[in-house]
């Protein structure tokens, strides 16, 4: 059945309200519709929220701290550490009330491997992606991670299929040695497709070893052929983009993804104030079939909203300032995979 879910950081509130939204609203769909609520975490002010924090929490053994830069590596776990892990605690304690007796997926969204090692600084130095035996230990380091938290999820809502999404909106960027060096006059030397390939696979293995339903490899929403074809190669169970972004070469190289079994996350494309749910829907179901792809496939796409920019789908033109636009854009992502299962089902 087509997916519904949504992806970002929620706005600012009661944090039990809006795990509560999560839960209950992707739980209460149109039949054809599987929903996929997400982990919801607290949104607060500084460098202590946010995907960075909370993939930082996650690298086992390998502390970090907010330098003048931003997090780096650091000798042993301090106070900027323990303040993001009481953070994920709660988010885990709000979880295990929320969801209690929930069945079903449960989206797990962290950064992924090149993304902090592109964002993060070492102790003393460069980012993390300049020192290949680094980029090694952070790639072990997250994977050992995820079975944590795959294991604190199994504890607080037995009855979750937890699925990961690997953020990797800078992996194009790391591919084509784009990533500003430490002085910002400079660029760190690109990764080779081989290499973050590698370091993919480790990190999807370990997860799915751990206990994942389902690893999603998400590129972000600009659409980088050489991310895709680098996250695709890997074998994850999805590939993520936004699909506002998405041309015809890079259709076809979705299309044989999906043909390889890789089922697609896409994020919705913007609308106008006088674009419809059809509208949304076409510009994903016009270019499916365009590159061959069976209609009836349509039932295996993921359409998610994304928090992070809002407006992508229905008429709210900016970023949802509370949770009554949060439900708002979930019912409008909700109508678009409503348009596709039809398409699906039509076949």
């Amino acid at each position: 059945m087509t997916g519904v879910s949504v992806l970002g950081p929620w706005p600012d509130g009661d944090h039990h309200e809006a795990q509560a939204t999560a839960i209950g609203a992707l739980s209460d769909l149109p039949d054809g519709l599987t929903g996929m609520p997400p982990l919801v975490h607290p949104s607060d002010p500084g460098p202590w929220s946010g995907p960075l924090a909370r993939g930082v929490d996650l690298l086992t053994d390998m502390p970090a701290e907010v330098g003048p830069h931003g997090w780096k590596l650091a000798d042993r776990p301090g106070r900027d550490l323990e303040r993001v892990r009481a953070g994920a605690r709660q988010a885990m304690d709000v979880l295990a009330v929320a969801a209690y007796g929930y069945e079903g997926p449960l989206v797990l969204a962290v950064p992924g491997p090149w993304t902090l090692a592109s964002t993060l600084y070492l102790a003393r130095g460069d980012r993390v992606l300049s020192d290949p035996g680094a980029v090694r230990d952070l790639v072990a380091a997250l994977g050992e991670g995820l079975g944590s938290l795959m294991a604190s999820v199994a504890g607080a809502v037995p009855g979750a299929r937890p699925v990961v999404v690997l953020h990797e909106p800078r992996l194009g960027a790391v591919l084509d040695g784009a990533v500003p060096d430490f002085s910002g006059h400079g660029r760190i030397w690109s990764v080779t497709g081989e290499r973050a390939g590698a370091g993919l696979s480790s990190v999807v293995a370990t997860a799915r070893t751990a206990g994942a339903q389902g690893v999603v490899i998400h590129v972000g929403g600009q659409a980088h052929a050489g991310a895709m074809g680098v996250a695709g190669a890997v074998g994850p169970d999805g590939l993520g983009v936004g699909a506002a972004q998405l041309g015809s070469a890079h259709w076809e190289r979705l299309a044989g993804l999906v043909e390889q079994g890789v089922g697609l996350w896409l994020g919705l494309p913007s609308q106008d104030e006088t674009a419809d749910s059809v509208a949304a829907a076409r510009r994903i179901w016009g270019p499916w079939t365009a590159v061959g792809l069976p209609p009836a496939g349509l039932s295996t796409v993921v359409v998610h909203a994304d928090l992070a920019r809002g407006g992508e789908v229905g008429r709210t033109p900016a970023r949802p300032r509370d949770l009554a636009g949060v439900r708002a854009l979930i019912r409008d992502t909700a109508t678009v995979a409503v348009r596709l299962a039809e398409r699906a089902a039509g076949s």
